[in-house]
């Protein structure tokens, strides 16, 4: 990097500092965040304090809710350099991301590949200000793993479908406003063809959720039934699929990308915006085979997010491949070890549901049991790996 690049990006850093230090509320600064921290957005969100709004919103007036976007869609058009160091900064200063939704992770990108431009006008800026909030209708009863087997399909009725089926472990269905499905539109196709990516309205009629509790005692999933249910192929002048009809397989696989880069990110995380090594210093851990343990965590945690920019860095040259079945598997798999040190650092104290010490950090390791299973199991990972990276003879 030339030394006017670098001064540019101190020079950057300094202002980006200043601003969030100026104007981030008291209430999402300088504590350990917990899941219902989470700003999503969407017509139905309940903010958890004004200050918690008032972030959001000032940063989505700045773009930064979707730092890398381009702006004429809502994002500040930073590059991947000014972005790591906006989220560096707000590491540093101890201060929750403005806001957190699917739409940011996974149907963002996708519209920005394979959307009209009506539907990124549209579609992103109502993202980036928290005015809708999306889930992810993917899985069924009976295609997980098996993705393209999936049977929800939709009846050609000339200007609009009828949409039959249902969706499992659909997160935050409950809550959101509208829907990015893989659909069958051709029954008698090849079961990679004849899918297509629909873009569904939650509130449209024969549209029902059910939460199913998880083992940490929340309903982050639901079902999601379609009875019946008439979506328009045309939404006031946009299209309501994404891509090409029946061609919704290469709009899903650059999905996955997306949502496996993202849960495997979470292994190159902090715990409430500090390392697991400050954490247990803070309080007061001495067991030589904890710290040792959480040295080596630590070396591990950087060479994951070293990882992460790196290929981050590759994708815009022309994308990573199947990398991304790498940085799910271990970063899930570092995440989990992550929560099972802070388990075991706790003792039998960490074991209470809810305690002064420990706070809600038993349902959160269990939670992250789903890690390896969501996005596409461990297993499917190194499936992937042997035979399409190393490209290992099969069994």
């Amino acid at each position: 990097m030339a030394d006017g690049d670098k001064q540019a990006l101190a020079e950057f850093r300094a202002e980006i500092a200043d601003w969030i230090d100026r104007t981030a509320p008291p209430e999402i600064r300088d504590r350990d965040f917990s899941e219902d921290d989470i700003c999503w957005g969407g017509k139905r969100f309940v903010f958890a304090s004004d200050g918690q709004k008032a972030w959001m919103e000032a940063c989505a007036e700045r773009g930064l809710t979707a730092p890398m976007w381009p702006t004429e869609y809502g994002g500040a058009g930073l590059t991947r350099a000014q972005d790591k160091i906006f989220k560096e900064e707000l590491d540093r200063l101890r201060v929750k991301k403005p806001l957190d939704s699917f739409g940011l992770w996974m149907l963002g990108p996708a519209l920005l590949a394979f959307g009209t431009e009506d539907q990124k006008k549209h579609f992103l800026p109502q993202i980036t200000r928290g005015e809708i909030r999306w889930c992810q209708g993917y899985s069924e009863p009976g295609a997980g793993s098996d993705l393209a087997s999936v049977q929800t399909w939709a009846e050609d009725k000339g200007d609009h479908w009828v949409v039959n089926g249902s969706k499992i472990w659909t997160s935050y269905a409950d809550k959101a406003d509208w829907i990015f499905a893989l659909i069958r539109t051709d029954r008698d196709a090849p079961k990679h063809k004849g899918i297509s990516f629909m873009l569904i309205d939650m509130e449209s009629e024969g549209v029902s959720t059910k939460p199913i509790k998880l083992i940490s005692g929340k309903s982050p999933f639901c079902e999601t039934f379609f009875t019946n249910v008439k979506v328009p192929k045309d939404y006031d002048g946009l299209s309501s699929i994404v891509g090409e009809e029946n061609r919704g397989w290469d709009v899903a696989k650059h999905l996955l990308t997306h949502e496996r880069e993202m849960i495997g990110g979470g292994g190159s995380g902090l715990t409430g915006g500090r390392s697991v090594g400050t954490v247990l210093a803070d309080e007061g851990q001495s067991d030589p085979v904890i710290l040792s343990r959480a040295m080596k965590l630590e070396v591990d945690s950087i060479a994951m997010a070293l990882t992460l920019d790196r290929y981050k860095d590759l994708a815009k040259q022309g994308g990573v491949g199947n990398a991304s079945a790498m940085l799910k598997y271990y970063g899930t798999e570092l995440n989990k070890d992550r929560f099972e040190l802070l388990m075991s650092a706790g003792g039998s104290e960490a074991l209470k549901w809810e305690s002064d010490a420990h706070g809600t950090l038993a349902p959160e390791w269990l939670r992250t049991k789903a890690n390896s299973i969501e996005g596409g199991t461990s297993e499917v990972m190194l499936e992937i790996l042997s035979k399409r990276v190393l490209e290992l003879p099969a069994r």
